[in-house]
């Protein structure tokens, strides 16, 4: 059953793609049933958190329909919606198949450990953040799995195991945290732009990347003491690991292909990563293989590997699509015709991530609430940009403010360390720090939007 359920689901991302290309509605709404579907099979396989999410949003979404509530073409694009996001997780995970094939990625450690210890923040959170942009969750697996293992060979343990711990795989957190702020790759990114044709990735990135350079200054100050401490055990290594010139040319030609989709089709970033993320990956794993097969087999084995995490997403655009259509549209109407009224619901938009994911609804299920309502508000006048940004801002918040969130949990496992500890008592203080200089920052963007 379970090797049926894979080439469902992998199926079913192809179709996805196809249907992207094609721009047609109901082959993708098929390409969401067919998610659903294998996920509703294999719900026995899932973890307890993304089966109780998405049978809580079928049963909204069949209640909703069955009062009225929701029209045919409502129900099209949450099929829709779930087929999407499914498919952006599934095409971006591919290029965790490259992890294996490369010395470089096993020992990344030792390689980010090198240079002066005072770098060795920044260093970690710009490179795990650089490596999620294509990696997305598996740059958490790469980085917690191998630090374990790093540790285990190496015999810490105590008190010198928990500092390693907490400062490196804290600042690995962070910078996959930086993710939405900066990457086209970022599920929120691809959310705000499906839901809003008139934004732009290009349009966030210059505050983005703000944000993103304060958080890492924040963070530089409250850790580099531990780094100092830590950079006593590492093993420094010397010269370039075996690969590591043909991983920088994989990921090059990844970021090419996708600016050549970009430039000659008129696709959204995220899109263009969807479609060359999966090609290069493939391309070069039959280059080495050279039989079909077994790529393929390693292909639909990785993609079902996300199963949770895919799960995840397609409730959450499912309960997005549903409960947006049930909130008055017009609620919010005369509140953002002023300048005050659209910072006043930024913040509220960007504090409601954190605040739900502490309580176990993960970010990406509020930003698709909040994204779904978006396009009426900006009929109604609003100033998209500052509302956009600040749902980023608090998007990257989230992810390390969540006990219940992909990322702190595999930080957790593979750490054994309480989710909570990682979640409140290393990134609480951070958080706090952070988040009046990001509000700070929001104004400032909502002052200048109406002069973009």
């Amino acid at each position: 059953m379970s090797g049926m359920l894979q080439w469902l689901v992998s199926l079913a991302v192809v179709t996805e793609l196809v249907a992207i290309c094609l721009e047609h509605r109901l082959l993708s709404a098929l390409a969401g049933l067919m998610f659903v579907t294998a996920f509703l099979i294999g719900a026995g396989r899932l973890q307890g958190y993304a089966r109780m999410l998405l049978v809580v949003a079928l049963v909204v979404l069949a209640g909703l329909a069955w009062r009225g509530s929701l029209d045919n073409e409502q129900l099209l694009k949450a099929a829709s919606d779930a087929a999407f996001y499914s498919a952006f997780l599934g095409s971006l995970g591919m290029m965790q198949c490259l992890v294996r094939r490369f010395e470089v990625l096993r020992r990344i450690h030792d390689v980010l450990l090198g240079g002066k210890p005072i770098l060795l923040y920044p260093k970690y959170a710009l490179v795990s953040c650089g490596v999620a942009t294509v990696l997305s969750f598996g740059m958490m697996n790469l980085l917690c799995g191998s630090l374990s293992e790093t540790l285990r060979e190496r015999g810490i343990t105590g008190e010198s195991r928990l500092q390693w711990l907490r400062s490196v795989l804290i600042s690995a957190l962070r910078g996959f945290a930086l993710v939405p702020l900066v990457a086209p790759t970022s599920v929120a990114v691809a959310i705000l732009t499906r839901e809003l044709p008139q934004l732009s990735w290009s349009q966030l990135l210059p505050f983005g990347v703000v944000a993103a350079i304060l958080m890492v200054l924040i963070g530089w100050v409250l850790e580099q003491r531990r780094f100092r401490e830590v950079s006593s055990e590492r093993i420094a290594v010397e010269g370039w690991l075996p690969g590591t010139g043909r991983l920088l040319f994989l990921i090059l030609l990844v970021f090419t292909v996708m600016a050549g989709l970009v430039a000659t089709t008129g696709f959204k970033v995220s899109v263009a990563a969807m479609l060359s993320v999966p090609t290069v990956t493939l391309v070069y794993m039959l280059w080495q293989e050279r039989g079909l097969m077994p790529v393929l087999k390693e292909g639909a084995g990785q993609v079902w590997g996300m199963q949770n995490e895919m799960a995840i997403f397609a409730a959450s655009a499912i309960l997005g699509v549903a409960l947006s259509a049930v909130i008055p549209a017009d609620a919010l109407a005369g509140l953002v015709a002023t300048g005050g009224g659209v910072f006043l619901v930024a913040v509220v938009g960007m504090l409601m991530l954190p605040m739900f994911s502490m309580i176990g609804i993960i970010p990406i299920t509020v930003l698709s609430v909040q994204a779904g309502l978006l396009p009426q508000l900006v009929a109604e006048g609003m100033e998209l940009l500052p509302v956009a940004v600040a749902l980023v801002i608090g998007f990257s918040l989230a992810m390390m403010l969540s006990p219940f969130g992909p990322s702190v949990m595999l930080l957790s496992r593979f750490g054994q360390i309480s989710r909570w500890v990682v979640a409140f008592r290393w990134n609480g203080l951070f958080a706090l720090i952070a988040l009046p200089v990001l509000l700070v920052l929001t104004a400032l963007v909502a002052w200048l939007a109406p002069g973009q």
